[in-house]
């Protein structure tokens, strides 16, 4: 285990506890992409799948403090550098920039000057590996309510905010691909859904 990111109970308490800070579907959310990640990073050879469940089950820590939009990236980045989890507010970061352009977030850029310019700076000085890929990917097919067909959750998102760049959809599709090819088999057999 690293001391990269904390080990998977603690990882449930600090969800746990956000939780009654800022009650909401997230919670639930997270869970769901955490239990794909695992599913599909046991699924690859070179892969973790307690790892991939903890990050996925992080990603969104950030809404502890809100409901904040590019807010949560900033908030849950700071938070996990503040515990000393480097990894875990690495993917807080990526999470939400499947093409590493602040540009192309989904929602409001709800965030200070200052905090843009901590997230644009930490995002251009990522180097995005398989476990960035992998939460990206469950992002898109993770809801509260379980797994859903990627097109359904980008068309859900598209429907609320009314926009879903079409190069990041089209870069959801090619993760999806790519982790088909490195584990061999259909991402909703993996997940058990679809």
């Amino acid at each position: 285990m690293s001391n990269l990111y904390p080990n998977k109970a603690l990882a449930e308490e600090i969800l746990e506890e956000a939780e009654h800070c800022n009650p909401g579907p997230w919670g639930n959310h997270s869970r769901v992409v955490a239990m794909c990640a695992e599913k599909i990073a046991a699924a690859c050879d070179d892969m973790d799948g307690e790892k991939a469940y903890i990050l996925g089950l992080l990603h969104d820590i950030g809404r502890k403090f809100g409901g904040r939009h590019l807010g949560h990236v900033y908030d849950g980045y700071t938070y996990m550098l503040d515990l000393n989890y480097p990894e875990a507010a690495k993917i807080c970061l990526t999470h939400s920039f499947n093409i590493k352009r602040i540009e192309d977030y989904i929602g409001n850029f709800d965030v200070t000057l200052k905090e843009r310019k901590i997230v644009e700076d930490a995002l251009a000085n990522t180097e995005y590996d398989d476990y960035d890929r992998l939460i990206q990917m469950c992002d898109a097919i993770g809801t509260a309510d379980g797994p859903v067909p990627m097109e359904e959750r980008m068309g859900d998102v598209k429907r609320r905010y009314g926009n879903y760049p079409q190069e990041k959809w089209d870069k959801n599709m090619e993760l999806r691909s790519y982790f088909e090819k490195k584990m061999g088999r259909d991402l909703y057999e993996v997940i058990g859904k679809g």
